[in-house]
């Protein structure tokens, strides 16, 4: 099982480009913190990040550099030749992702929903939804 989810912020602006056969991806990198089990120190860990389709659409429109993302995906690897050597780079393909942090975060990230006065019911513009 290849299964992978971890929780941090954005290292920079998420880049969304469209590859050779029309597929958007969005790449990102996320810094996640984690406490040295020997001296309590604090470490970060830099994850690589893909998301493809509407996931990376939805991630280049909401989210910009030190925003917290909460994902899970699979570890990936591949490989290239550089300088005469091959080099393995392993990095995160995203399966889903969700939205967290401060409220105002995520209120100036996505508009407040209209509620009918009727029903009282949240009325959801589905052209606005991050997926």
């Amino acid at each position: 099982m290849n299964e992978i989810r971890i929780h941090g912020r954005l290292t920079r602006d998420p880049e969304l480009k469209t590859g050779s056969s029309g597929i958007e991806f969005c790449k990102f990198t996320v810094a996640v913190d984690r406490m040295r089990q020997k001296d309590k120190e604090k470490q970060t860990d830099f994850f690589d990040c893909t998301a493809f389709n509407e996931k990376g659409v939805a991630i280049s429109k909401y989210f910009t550099k030190g925003k917290e993302i909460l994902l899970g995906g699979r570890m990936e690897s591949s490989k290239s030749l550089k300088e005469g050597q091959t080099r393995t780079y392993w990095g995160i393909s995203v399966d889903w992702f969700e939205f967290c942090g401060s409220r105002s975060d995520q209120q100036a990230a996505a508009p407040a929903p209209a509620v009918d006065a009727q029903s009282g019911m949240e009325q959801v513009d589905p052209e606005g939804l991050p997926f």
